[in-house]
């Protein structure tokens, strides 16, 4: 790498609103995140489905279950 063109490489702490955080370098000083993997529902395996508006039931309503027959 040239001298004086790329700009300064540091390890930082990537920091999580839940508290977690995680070493990586960067060119930036910090890092703030509002959800990382510790903490998403997708990793955490707490993900729940919702059906809050009833779009299964209102979709069977409207287009009705096809049988297979």
């Amino acid at each position: 790498m040239k001298e004086g063109v790329h700009p300064e490489y540091n390890k930082i702490n990537a920091l999580c609103a839940c508290g977690n955080a995680v070493e990586l370098g960067s060119v930036l000083s910090e890092i703030k995140v509002e959800i990382c993997s510790a903490c998403h529902p997708f990793f955490t395996g707490k993900q729940k489905l919702i059906d809050s508006a009833g779009r299964i039931e209102k979709f069977n309503k409207k287009y009705g279950k096809t049988s297979a027959e």
